[in-house]
């Protein structure tokens, strides 16, 4: 009895209360996001609002004066001689097209140049071969030995171009992969501090020129082609067919990984940034331990001779004194 006696008389008291407590969390849930400030959605707005500047400051740098150096015209000259001999249809060719992009050529002009001069060179190194051999210079040689000197000309300067363009294609590949790990490592610092990826890239595109400009180019470039195009994988692809770099296409699968499921971008890109270091420095040992037999050609022709002198010659001169 004693306990429905106490229910009875807190039964209103408690109802009144728990109404209360029921009014009060409805109206601290609508008012809950003019209360506490959002941090997520508040940072992921200036995500966007750093995205949309990065964009419009692209644009209106190649707008102002970055397209002409991007895609240099052709000469006319070179066009004429494309047009005239039905080279055309080779301009369009994907191959010679990639080789010139790794090279650092881009656009119509380089590849126009290219095919013009793979047609002159030959004729004139093969013209100044047969002045040289026949006019200039009596070699005193068979018919069929000037003949082929003339025609090691004309392949000299039809095989010259194509082997400049894969010196400079090693040259930009070697010195982007001594600086790559050193761009990964900002890389990674720049988006663990919470810059997007436009901004991280174009931060370090700024930083790396000083070890090497190929790289601060191709990673300004991408930043540029982000502005512009409507999917940023395809920047990312780009970059890996330009460079022609193996350790730069890991890390672009990585980004574009990133890009489609989410993933941690962070923590790829710090396990990158070590492989390419212990790449960097594996590469570095196994030049250091060919340094040896490298060696042993010179030490035996300018070394040992000069030893051989200093050790023998006082004995050669007493015995010719004797």
């Amino acid at each position: 009895m004693s306990l429905d006696l106490l229910l009875q008389t807190y039964r209103d008291p408690v109802i009144g209360l728990l109404a209360a407590a029921a009014v009060a969390c409805g109206i601290l849930v609508a008012f809950w996001p003019y209360v506490v400030n959002d941090t997520l959605a508040r940072r992921m707005r200036l995500v966007t609002d750093e995205a949309e500047r990065i964009r419009v400051r692209e644009r209106a740098r190649l707008q102002s004066g970055g397209r002409r150096s991007l895609r240099p015209e052709p000469k006319k000259f070179f066009k004429d001689i494309v047009e005239r001999f039905g080279l055309s249809q080779e301009v369009s060719d994907s191959a010679i097209r990639q080789r010139l992009r790794m090279a650092g050529f881009r656009g119509e002009g380089p590849i126009v140049t290219f095919l013009a001069l793979r047609l002159l060179l030959p004729i004139g190194f093969f013209a100044l071969a047969v002045l040289y051999v026949f006019v200039l210079e009596d070699l005193q040689q068979p018919f069929a030995v000037e003949w082929a000197i003339c025609v090691a000309a004309a392949g000299i300067g039809y095989y010259g171009p194509a082997i400049y363009i894969k010196n400079l294609i090693d040259k930009r590949q070697q010195a982007m992969r001594r600086a790559w790990p050193d761009a990964l490592d900002l890389l990674l610092i720049c988006v663990e501090s919470g810059m997007s990826i436009e901004g991280a890239l174009r931060k370090v595109g700024a930083e790396i020129g000083a070890e090497s400009v190929e790289l601060a180019e191709e990673l300004s470039l991408t930043t540029a082609e982000m502005s512009y195009l409507a999917d940023r994988r395809k920047a990312f692809e780009n970059l890996s067919e330009r460079t022609g770099v193996e350790s730069i296409r890991q890390a672009v699968t990585t980004l574009v990984q990133a890009e489609k499921y989410g993933t941690s971008l962070g923590q790829a890109l710090r396990v990158l940034a070590q492989e390419s270091r212990d790449t960097r420095m594996s590469l570095a040992e196994k030049k250091a331990a060919a340094l040896p037999p490298k060696l042993t050609v010179p030490m035996i022709i300018f070394f040992l001779p000069v030893l051989f002198g200093i050790i023998l010659g006082p004995a050669g001169i007493q015995i010719a004194n004797m």
